[in-house]
Order: C-alpha cells, then sequence, then structure tokens
C-alpha cells in the first residue's frame, strides 16, 4: 500500500527509529527498564514520575514525593506491518510514535489528537479519536504492555493469564497501579490521504441522525462531530484515498477548525490529518491569542503545536495573572473535560449543556467499546456506541458559585445519563460516589496485588484531592 511522505516539524525525514525489532534497542530498553526498577525500589518517598510535559489538567498539592526519571522510556522498539503491532515504551509522544510508523505504511489504529500524549499516558489514562467509533480507545487497542510496580516489581499484563485482572484494571488507573514501560499496540495500514467530508446541520437530532449513520458506513476510516452554536453542528467524516487534487495546510497560518465551516470537502496528508487539531490545541489557542495572524508569525510554525500552549498555560496558572477576572467581578471556573454519555442520551446532554454550562465548540467523538470483559475503572457496555463530548474553555459570570459548581453538575448529569468521565482533569466527587462509580472492589483487588505497601497514590486522592 503506498505510503505518505512524512517529515517532521521542522521538515527533515524522520527515521523509523528502532524500526523492525532492533536488538540492540531492546537490550537498551531493559537496561533502562533495571535501572528504573532500582530507582523505585531505592525510594525513601513516595515514588512520582518526572517528565518533560504533562497532559493531566489539574493542579497538585506539593508533597513530599521521589521524583522518578522515566524521560528515557520514549523509543519505539519494533515495528511489525505484516503482524499489525508496534513495540514502544511508554513514555514515547504520539508525535514521535506516528513519525517511526508512517515510513511503514500504517499507524496506530487510535491516535489521540496531541502530538505530546505519550502512549503510557493514553493507556493509564483514556485516550480517544475519530477512529474509535471503529476501534475503541486506546486501551481497546492494546495487545499486552509491561507495569513497573510501586514496589518495583516488573509484570506483563495481557487479557488472559496471571495478570488478566491488572490488563482490564489499568485504564484510568493514572499511574496509581505502576508505570507502563513497553506497550505492543495494534496498527492499521493507511494511504498517503484523507478526504473530509463536512455535512453542516441546524437540528440537534438530524446531526445525531447523521453522526451514527456514518458510524455504520463501512467506507468511513474517521467520522467525528463539532458543535458550534445550537443550531450549527458539522459532522465531519474522513476516508483514506491514494490521490488527492489538492492538500490544505493547517500547520501555520490556516486555522483547521474554522475550515470545517468554510468548507463541504478537504484533503490532507495522512499526517496532517492526524494532527489536524494539534495547531490550534482544538480551538483553545484563541485563549492566547494565537488566532491573531501576526501573533502566529511572531511565534512561527514550530511553536504553534500543543504542547506549547500547555506551559504558557501552565505558566499562567502559577503566575496568578488569571486572578485579574476577580477583580472585574466575574467568578471564572475551568472546565476542562472529556465525558461518555450512551449515543442516544447526546441530545439530552447536549441540550442540558448549552442551558447550564454554555461553553462552546464542543467536541463529539463516536466510540464503541469492543471487548466483552470491559475494563473495571471506565466501564462500557460493549458493541453500544457513545459520544465523547470534549469541551475546554472558562466558564466565566458575576453570580457566585461554590468552587468546582460547573464541573460538579456535568459529573451528576454524565452520571444520571449512564456515562463516565475521564480523570485527566479536575473531579470533586465525594469519595462514596467516586468509588461506586470507579469500581472500588476491583481497584482494592488491584491494590492490594500490586502496590501492597501503598507508595503509590490511590486514585481517588489522586484525581480528587490532587495529592
Amino acid at each position: 500500500m503506498a505510503t505518505a511522505d512524512v517529515r517532521s516539524d521542522r521538515g527533515r525525514a524522520q527515521p523509523p527509529a528502532g524500526a523492525l525489532g532492533d536488538q540492540a534497542a531492546r537490550r537498551a530498553h531493559i537496561e533502562r527498564r533495571a535501572r528504573l526498577v532500582d530507582q523505585i525500589r531505592s525510594a525513601t518517598a513516595p515514588p512520582r514520575l518526572d517528565k518533560e510535559i504533562s497532559n493531566l489538567f489539574r493542579e497538585r498539592e506539593r508533597v513530599a514525593a521521589a521524583r522518578i526519571d522515566t524521560r528515557a522510556f520514549r523509543h519505539v522498539l519494533a515495528v511489525d506491518p505484516q503482524g499489525g503491532t508496534v513495540e514502544v515504551e511508554g513514555m514515547c509522544p504520539y508525535g514521535e510514535l506516528v513519525d517511526a510508523t508512517l515510513p511503514h505504511g500504517v499507524v496506530p489504529a487510535v491516535v489521540p489528537e496531541l502530538k505530546g500524549i505519550t502512549i503510557g499516558g493514553a493507556l493509564a489514562g483514556v485516550g480517544i479519536e475519530s477512529s474509535s467509533f471503529r476501534f475503541g480507545l486506546v486501551h481497546e487497542t492494546i495487545l499486552e504492555f509491561d507495569v513497573v510496580t510501586g514496589s518495583g516489581e516488573v509484570v506483563t499484563a495481557r487479557p488472559e493469564g496471571e495478570h488478566a485482572e491488572l490488563f482490564f484494571g489499568f485504564p484510568n488507573s493514572y499511574g496509581t497501579l505502576g508505570y507502563a514501560v513497553r506497550i505492543l499496540a495494534k496498527t492499521v495500514p493507511v494511504k498517503p490521504y484523507v478526504r473530509l467530508e463536512h455535512r453542516k446541520f441546524r437540528d440537534p437530532d438530524a446531526f445525531y441522525a447523521a453522526l451514527e449513520a456514518a458510524c455504520a458506513d463501512a467506507s468511513a476510516d474517521f467520522v467525528e462531530g463539532e458543535i458550534f452554536a445550537r443550531d450549527l453542528m458539522v459532522v465531519s467524516i474522513g476516508r483514506f484515498v491514494d490521490t488527492a487534487p489538492y492538500t490544505s495546510d493547517y500547520t501555520f497560518e490556516k486555522i483547521y477548525y474554522k475550515s470545517i465551516l468554510e468548507r463541504d470537502e478537504d484533503f490532507l496528508t495522512v499526517r496532517d490529518y492526524i494532527w489536524r487539531w494539534d495547531t490550534d490545541w482544538f480551538w483553545c489557542s484563541k485563549n492566547l491569542g494565537m488566532e491573531i495572524p501576526l501573533l502566529r508569525r511572531i511565534m512561527g510554525k514550530e511553536r504553534l503545536n500543543s504542547m506549547t500552549y500547555t506551559r504558557i498555560m501552565r505558566a499562567f496558572a502559577r503566575s496568578g495573572l488569571g486572578r485579574i477576572y476577580d477583580l472585574l467581578g466575574y467568578r471564572s471556573e475551568s472546565v476542562i473535560q472529556d465525558v461518555v454519555v450512551p449515543f442516544a442520551r447526546a441530545p439530552e446532554f447536549l441540550a442540558w449543556f448549552h442551558d447550564t454550562i454554555g461553553i462552546l465548540p464542543i467536541w463529539n467523538c463516536p466510540v464503541r467499546a469492543l471487548r466483552p470483559e470491559g475494563f473495571s475503572l471506565f466501564r462500557l457496555e460493549p458493541g453500544r456506541l457513545y459520544v465523547n463530548f470534549g469541551f475546554w474553555q472558562p466558564v466565566r459570570r458575576r453570580e457566585a458559585k461554590p468552587d468546582g459548581w460547573y464541573n460538579r453538575q456535568i459529573e451528576k448529569k454524565v452520571a444520571e445519563l449512564g456515562g463516565v468521565k475521564s480523570l485527566y482533569s479536575d473531579s470533586y466527587y465525594p469519595p462514596d460516589e467516586f468509588w461506586q462509580r470507579y469500581d472500588a472492589q476491583a481497584y482494592d483487588r488491584l491494590k492490594r496485588r500490586y502496590d501492597p505497601e501503598r507508595r503509590l497514590r490511590d486514585l481517588y486522592e489522586k484525581c480528587v484531592l490532587k495529592l
């Protein structure tokens, strides 16, 4: 199958690091793993990852911890296009992983939208993309993985065998059961280009009917929706193609999400499709003024990406400049969430969201759970179609509300509709409700077995108490 030309952000062709099972790469991995085990076993305080960037959007209390350096675990160990797999270290960002697999005509079956997300983070969290209606969440595409536990033991988790419960309990555990250092993931073949079709709708029921029909279309490779107003929604469908009459470039001056409203059809290289949202962090770059043409040119193409914006956002939060809105009489609450609700309840959730929260735009990504066993910390009914709602803006209003009020309303509504939310951002559940939603019994069994000394935080401490 033809393969797209693959280039780095600087335009240089990227070699497939560690491709085709380089034995030297495997030996180096084993050596790195041994050093990591020594770090964890010798730590005199609770271990915590030391990494370059995080896609978790919840600030944590500063507590005594042993910093465990895992930044070296970013190598692609083997690409097997015939077998449809890639073997990779857990801290490898998807930007580098895609650069390694594309020269072989394949990509991971589900590639989250932002280059800086690591495959280990997407496994321990919840990773989703516009191919998830067909392949499920990232963890559905993982075949096996090695975990270094809180006690420094290394185990291999597979869907069957001794550590099967860890395999099905690791997603949405966020490093509280250990760290994935080696992952074997599914890949799928690609063609050089993606043809995009953008269908506009004024009525939510028609929009969701079209989104559901697109998921049933065997010719569709990618399906997602974008909600710009109560009466303006778009279903975007992508299909691999061998040739393209032109290709659009949304990596610098043009902005992808605006093109959705301007065009009914578009063509992108497969690589540019994969990273279509990264240049503007979906639409969140506008909060930093990065939609202003002059500022885009000053920033430069190489720095227009989600990793840059994340660093700026964190520096802004640390500076306390956000308090300026308090002086202007506004109460500001960050509402950065991804929640999954059953597809049939999506119109109801959307109407409630417009009335109660009011953030726009909203990303809709259909997803279907595939494994009949289910995943204990992120339970979806196998075979059932769900839709992910992604919204990432502050709510600023003059009326006074308790801290976390809007986020808490979202948690309640998602639970009422039979949905579930990932835990990468702020959570406000009381303990009883949290453990009801995230399977206290299954988690306790895993904690007793893989972190019996409780050297790692538990899930509630980390995701709600932010310890």
